[in-house]
């Protein structure tokens, strides 16, 4: 009787661990995909406006979402970030120049990008320093692109004080609430800068 409960419990046990070794490799799998589609780019500013598909793949926030729900201690992180404004007002939006819609976009990605450097710097080596890299990776990939689009004005000095004051700013600790907001910045209002770039395509074909 003993020796039967002995092997029921082992089989518990080894059924426990199967599935712990498993979920390690899912998510060791998901943050190598990611990584493996986050390299630093070397595209020319103009295959990134004229591709939907290159900023698609670019855009690696759904990927680190699905990483993020593997990884525990993801949350709370070890300190606030910065989240910039990513609602755009159309009628505003069409006022403003080229350079000032680069500017507003580069100021919001390097908020970002120095607020999760800030936090992956107090965070403990682990899976939640290695989601935070890479979208500290995605992040750069984004303002370099964005920073040369070879628009005129300030381009890669543009500071904080491009930043769009149209909403009030907001600080999170959740990894989740910051992966969202990236991603809205991107499907926001990159994707528009894009389109209002989109003559440069016709230029270059």
């Amino acid at each position: 009787m003993q020796a039967g409960q002995k092997g029921v419990q082992w089989s518990h046990q080894s059924s426990q661990m199967f599935k712990t070794a498993a979920k390690i490799c899912s998510l060791l799998l998901l943050l190598c995909m990611a990584a493996s589609k986050v390299p630093i780019t070397r595209a020319r500013p103009v295959d990134f406006v004229c591709s939907d598909h290159a900023r698609m793949e670019m855009n690696k926030a759904k990927d680190l979402e699905a990483a993020m729900s593997e990884c525990r201690g993801s949350n709370p992180l070890p300190s606030l970030v910065p989240l910039p404004c990513v609602k755009i007002h159309k009628a505003s939006w069409e006022k403003k120049t080229l350079q000032k819609k680069r500017d507003e976009v580069q100021a919001a990605l390097r908020m970002l990008s120095e607020g999760v450097r800030v936090v992956r710097t107090h965070s403990q080596p682990g899976c939640p320093a290695v989601l935070l890299d890479q979208l500290e990776h995605s992040v750069t990939n984004h303002l370099l692109i964005v920073a040369h689009l070879p628009l005129g004005g300030e381009g890669t000095q543009g500071e904080y004080h491009h930043a769009d004051t149209s909403c009030q700013l907001r600080h999170t600790q959740d990894l989740g609430h910051i992966l969202e907001h990236y991603n809205r910045l991107l499907r926001g209002k990159l994707e528009w800068l894009m389109g209002d770039l989109s003559a440069w395509c016709h230029k270059e074909s």
